[in-house]
């Protein structure tokens, strides 16, 4: 689910915006995207991360570069249209499920292969910190989640915190 967070903090971020300032949002935008992306491909270029690994850390490396490019997209549709039409919004929720299983997936293949520690050490690294990521934004929307049940359930007791009500 890091990358449904990462959407969603932009997404939320270029509202506190005016309209007419939110070209200049993609600038910030394009800098993060970079920042973002610099570990991934540089995980990848290392000459450690070709060596063998029992578990495929380096198939779940090229799916998380490809969520990131997704994501990107995504991001940069949602800032860029005000109103988002419903078609972006289902398309932001069901990137969510397919970012929260990648990230299931991502936990569970890193947390199985201690071993590849010692013979991929940047991937393994890499993938155990996007793990904890992963876990954190999950937990982040599990929160969010639990409010916003509670708002439609009892709507005068919190404020609004869903994104699509």
């Amino acid at each position: 689910m890091l990358h449904h967070f990462l959407v969603h903090a932009a997404f939320q971020t270029s509202r506190w915006l005016p309209r007419d300032q939110r070209l200049k949002f993609q600038l910030v935008l394009f800098i993060f995207v970079v920042l973002f992306l610099a570990p991934q491909f540089y995980v990848l270029s290392r000459p450690k991360t070709s060596r063998y690994c029992e578990k495929p850390l380096l198939n779940n490396l090229i799916a998380f570069i490809v969520f990131s490019f997704v994501a990107t997209g995504l991001a940069i549709a949602l800032t860029l249209t005000d109103p988002v039409p419903k078609s972006i919004r289902v398309a932001f929720h069901l990137f969510g499920l397919f970012a929260f299983i990648q990230g299931l997936c991502t936990a569970i293949l890193t947390l199985s292969a201690p071993q590849c520690a010692k013979t991929t050490t940047e991937l393994y690294i890499f993938s155990l910190v996007v793990s904890w990521a992963c876990i954190l934004s999950t937990a982040f929307f599990l929160v969010r989640g639990g409010l916003c049940l509670i708002h439609r359930l009892f709507p005068h007791w919190l404020r609004d915190t869903c994104l699509w009500g």
